[in-house]
Parts: structure tokens; sequence; C-alpha cells
């Protein structure tokens, strides 16, 4: 029943179980916001240096086996809303056009040594731990823009094709789309399979089964699409290490028969290297769209 005083409807207490509700919420709420705070602010282990202006930290983590691996990240002045970051496999500071601007955009700029393994299952742990230790310890966003120049296009296509909610785009600069394309038609004992020796002994294949390899993501990349992961690609249609023709050209050709979306921009004459563009702004727009 309700009270009054001087005519004055008076509302009912809140009961008390009600009141206490609403501190626990209270209080939940800011545990969250300060561990979210915490976690950001969160200094980088091991060695400090420059690198182009900015705070560069080296330091391991380690694998499930407790082998360690290199880590490295490079801290923007100030981190941008969200705490985005571009995650590069492979070929570190070569043609870093495309990073310094995104640094200079508050990304923070990442990457982990998967040297050798050819995306294989073991460098896909790899990412996998660094992964967690930045976006749980250290508050970065959990859909990373990913970054691979040649080989290293193996990397963020195996990881990303198994985690397609992990990211938010994918840059390939004159990427490898898979080892399908090399060896086909190859005989074995043929010299052009020196090469690709490493390669195929990263995924525990003989020439018969890389031959038939279903894994590539010339063949797997419907899921990127699905998913409404936005790709672009810089390319030389002379390159004569990755075809242009055979890799992406084909690609983007199923990707966009899947439904997704990619940006090919060709460069007329191109070969391998070099690689990116001298102004990097399309590709820079491209990646902060896709935040």
């Amino acid at each position: 029943m309700e009270t009054t005083t001087a005519g004055t409807p008076m509302r009912p207490r809140p009961p008390r179980h009600g009141f206490a509700a609403f501190l626990a919420c209270e209080l939940l709420i800011t545990l969250l916001l300060t561990g979210m705070v915490h976690a950001a602010d969160a200094p980088f282990p091991g060695k400090t240096t420059n690198w182009n202006g900015f705070d560069r930290y080296d330091f391991p983590l380690k694998d499930a086996g407790g082998e360690e691996f290199g880590c490295r990240v490079v801290t923007p002045k100030k981190s941008a809303k969200g705490r985005p970051w571009i995650w590069r496999a492979r070929f570190w500071a070569h043609e870093p056009q495309t990073d310094i601007a995104l640094l200079k955009k508050g990304f923070h700029l990442v990457y982990c040594d998967v040297a050798n393994l050819w995306g294989n299952a073991r460098a896909i742990a790899r990412w996998d731990i660094c992964y967690k230790y930045l976006t749980t310890g250290h508050g970065f966003s959990k859909r990373p823009a990913l970054e691979g120049m040649s080989r290293g296009g193996l990397m963020i296509y195996h990881w990303a094709i198994q985690r397609p909610k992990q990211v938010s785009c994918i840059y390939g600069d004159a990427p490898a789309m898979g080892i399908r394309p090399y060896v086909k038609g190859r005989k074995p004992g043929s010299p052009d399979l020196k090469k690709l020796e490493a390669w195929m002994k990263a995924h525990g294949l003989s020439l018969e089964q890389a031959q038939a390899h279903p894994h590539d993501a010339l063949d797997t990349a419907r899921v990127l699409a699905k998913a409404r992961v936005p790709l672009i690609h810089v390319c030389g249609d002379a390159d004569e290490s990755v075809p242009f023709v055979e890799h992406t050209a084909e690609f983007a050709r199923r990707y966009r028969k899947w439904g997704g979306t990619i940006k090919v921009i060709v460069k007329k004459g191109g070969k391998h290297h070099p690689h990116s563009l001298k102004d990097p702004t399309p590709i820079v727009d491209f990646i902060l769209a896709a935040q």
C-alpha cells in the first residue's frame, strides 16, 4: 500500500534483495571494466627497441610442448578504439609501408615466428597461443587484420579458414594460395620438386598426396566467404614465383562465386618483387573500412 505526505504519493521502497542485486551488478561491471583496463595497460615483456619511431617488444611464448617461439609487438603512440592490430606472417619489415601507416592510425603491429612451417598444424597452434595472449592478456581486438606476403599467404589463410570469426579482413600480397598449382603434373624426381620438399615435409605429404591435397585455400576458403571476410590482394600479373593466373586470379574467381568480396589490385607487368605499393593508401583504407 502506498502512503502519502502532504498529498504527494510516495513510491514504495524497493525490496532489500532488489537493492542488493543492483549493488552486485554495479560491482561486477566495475570489476569487468577494471580488468579490461588493466589488460590493455599491461606492459609487454622482453627486449624493447625502436622501430621506425615506435616501441618494439620482442619476447618468447611457449607452445604446448614447452618449446619457445618468438613474438614481436610494435605499439602505436596512441591505440585506436578497440585496440585493432595488423598481424604479419613471415618476412618481417619487408616493404613495411602498410604496417607503418597503420601504426600511425593507432593499430598495433604483431609478428609471430612460424618460419619454415608452411602454415602447418604446428604453425596454427603457435598463432592460437599468440592470439590468446594478446586478446586476453592485453585487450587486443578479437578480430585482427591478417597480412601475408608470398608464402605468408599460406599462414594467414590456413589460420583464418579455421578461425573465420576471428578475422576482420585479409591483405594478401602476391600470396601463395596452395601447393597443388606447384606440383600439378610433376613426376617423381623432377628437379622442380627440390624447392618443394620442405613444404611437403612440413605437412607430411608425399608427391601423390600433395597433388590431391584438399586443404589449399583455393578449395577451402568458402567458409571465409560465408563469414563475409573481405579480402584484398596486390599482385603482379607477370609474377614468376607465385603465378597470378593460378593463384590470385583463380582464387578470386572462386571466392566471388562463393559470394565473398575480394578486391584485386593488379600491377601490370609486375613480377614477384617488389611487394606492396609505393603509396599503401588503398590497402590501408581497405583495412580501416573492415574494422
